[in-house]
């Protein structure tokens, strides 16, 4: 077994406090106890079992089990193919929520390089700090897969409606083929996601224009060019062209 402590620097965020790597006896246990730090140990080969809050889960090589603060854990090697595991603890706030365990054989490579933090000297606790970071982004691409796809969407459209948005590139950012993507964003939504773009971008342009920005500024502004493209589908929608539609409201915040 490896194990040493890393020196606490006191960096806002998250701070690592120790790393070790074991190659467990057959049923070597721990616990049941409990830390004051977060831990994670990544298993590289064996397995084991995992037990937090009544669960208890089997793992194997490629899973990572996690150990929050305060709370009580119990873990053992398995009694014919003990675990190797390589851990780090650390104490602050994560960037996000953390489940008891993750498959993700492909972290390996990141625990790996954090044993050569063993040559270190000055740099240390700044290495498996970085190593921590690119974990907690390797994690977030993970959990970007279990994401409403359709949620995502309107988050891009409500970040990019001013731009040339297609359903196209909509359905390239939630990785699904368009007609599929458009199938289950309109029967979440009750209309297509060009009709929501449409709506979302005249609902800005109306907004613009109340403020007093230019019929040109504000097709411009709400991802629209072509200006008589615009004025058409504005006055599609409400009844009168985005200049009338200006020209009353200013007469009705005088009155």
């Amino acid at each position: 077994m490896y194990s040493e402590v890393i020196i606490n620097k006191n960096y806002e965020g998250v701070n690592p406090v120790q790393f070790g790597f074991e190659s467990c006896q057959k049923s070597h246990g721990f616990g049941p106890a409990m830390r004051t730090y977060w831990l994670f140990h990544f298993v590289v080969s064996g397995k084991g079992i995992f037990q937090i809050n009544d669960k208890r889960y089997e793992l194997s090589s490629g899973m990572m089990f996690v150990i929050p603060p305060f709370t009580e854990t119990y873990y053992e090697a398995d009694s014919e193919d003990p675990w190797e595991y390589i851990w780090v603890a650390f104490i602050g706030t994560p960037p996000l929520q953390l489940n008891d365990f993750y498959d993700i054989p492909g972290a390996l490579r990141i625990f790996q390089h954090m044993k050569a933090s063993h040559n270190l000297h000055n740099g240390k606790t700044e290495f498996i700090l970085a190593q921590l970071w690119e974990l907690f982004s390797f994690l977030m691409e993970e959990d970007r897969t279990k994401e409403d796809p359709v949620n995502t969407a309107l988050n891009l459209i409500h970040s990019q409606y001013m731009t040339p948005l297609t359903v196209q590139q909509m359905a390239e950012s939630v990785h699904l083929e368009r007609t599929y993507f458009s199938k289950i964003f309109s029967m979440k939504m009750g209309v297509s996601p060009q009709q929501y773009l449409i709506e979302h971008r005249m609902k800005q342009a109306k907004a613009f224009l109340s403020l007093g920005y230019s019929v040109t500024t504000t097709a411009i502004s709400v991802g629209y060019s072509d200006i008589y493209i615009f004025s058409k589908i504005f006055k599609q929608r409400f009844g009168e062209s985005p200049s009338r539609y200006q020209r009353n409201f200013k007469s009705h915040k005088k009155d």
